[in-house]
């Protein structure tokens, strides 16, 4: 991550320097325009016969060289940010490697399965993201059959999210009210915010809308119990609708980050109703990816160096542990007391009578030793 801070830092002065490149080129054109619509207005008013020639003379050779003047530092100054635009390139190849090909093992998508199954990946990642005609270009391009059962569930949680961003509570409130006991099962509270922020949106309409407000209260009842403070400090702030709730100590009401909240917890609650992950598993193992390549690359170089060519043979275990932090933690891993390797699905952890657990392969070595 230092890297791409690294090149973040460069990328960040190149875009200031545009930006103050913009302002200063603007104002000078804006001088430069001014000042020759004053000449030609003086020109037009008075004439050329009344004006003093050797005046005249001097004034446009004044403007032609302020104009070669300002073009030439405009031109000086679009060179400096090539300059700065070359140091980002320089900074990427420096924290970068451009070639990573030395820690992929370069058979692992030969078999058509295993294409399908990356094509697939990208299909929901893109299905998730509501990039849809994306996915159906893909579809067709790679030959990838996606049911309408599994596509079906993503176009409703994009339209959905895509009212949501819009401010439109409705259709949000539709889904939650027809799978209540299902968010209910969840210990959601999906439901009562939705209620809680259509509420807010009714108070922001100001004293029209209190007659309104005091109807749709209706809809905390089956929430009263969970959520009673709550509903209390919404219908406290009532009382303050004729001089404005932004004017009031109920102010924390209007916070615009409500709204990326409520995103988040319908994203959240509606994936796990389908049995998905809140997170597309591209985007996980993308940022998995960038975490531990650096590690990778630099485990490469050392094996390099001491050539030692037997210790990482590509195969599904790696030659040493990658921290990539309990964002990437999804189920725990055993690794067994007497040989010290992790377990696979070849090699099972076993649980003893007496209670210890061992891979299946210390237990084989065990008991050939007749222990």
């Amino acid at each position: 991550m230092e890297q791409c801070a690294c090149v973040e830092r460069e990328l960040e002065k190149v875009l200031h320097r545009f930006v103050m490149y913009g302002h200063q080129s603007e104002e000078r054109l804006d001088e430069l325009l001014r000042s020759v619509c004053e000449l030609r207005g003086q020109l037009v008013t008075f004439g050329v016969q009344d004006a003093d020639l050797s005046v005249l003379s001097q004034t446009m050779a004044q403007c032609c060289k302020n104009i070669k003047e300002t073009v030439q530092l405009l031109a000086s100054r679009h060179k400096d940010i090539h300059g700065s635009v070359s140091k980002v390139g320089k900074a990427i190849d420096r924290n970068f490697d451009a070639e990573v090909s030395a820690v992929v093992a370069e058979t692992v998508w030969d078999s058509p399965e295993r294409q399908k199954y990356l094509s697939e990946t990208i299909v929901e990642h893109l299905y998730r993201q509501g990039m849809l005609s994306v996915a159906e270009d893909l579809c067709q391009e790679s030959g990838v059959v996606i049911d309408m059962s599994m596509k079906q569930p993503f176009l409703e949680l994009n339209r959905i999210l895509e009212a949501l961003r819009m401010q439109n509570l409705r259709p949000a409130l539709e889904w939650a009210v027809t799978n209540r006991q299902r968010l209910l099962d969840l210990n959601s509270t999906l439901e009562f915010k939705l209620h809680r922020l259509y509420f807010i949106s009714l108070l922001n309409g100001g004293i029209t809308n209190q007659l309104e407000a005091l109807q749709y209260a209706r809809h905390f009842q089956p929430f009263a119990s969970q959520h009673q403070r709550d509903i209390q400090i919404l219908m406290g702030s009532l009382v303050y609708l004729r001089h404005g709730i932004e004017n009031s100590p109920y102010r924390s009401l209007l916070e615009t980050n409500q709204w990326a909240e409520i995103c988040n917890i319908f994203t959240r609650d509606a994936c796990a109703l389908l049995g998905l992950s809140v997170e597309s598993p591209l985007s996980v193992s993308f940022a998995s990816g960038c975490m531990a390549l650096p590690v990778l690359m630099n485990i490469k170089q050392v094996i390099e160096q001491r050539q030692c060519s037997g210790v990482w043979t590509h195969k599904d275990e790696l030659p040493i542990e990658i921290d990539l932090g309990k964002k990437c933690w999804y189920h725990s891993v055993f690794a067994c007391p007497i040989l010290r390797q992790q377990t696979s699905e070849s090699n099972p952890p076993m649980k003893l009578i007496c209670g210890h657990v061992i891979s299946r392969d210390a237990l084989n070595k065990l008991t050939n030793a007749g222990k």
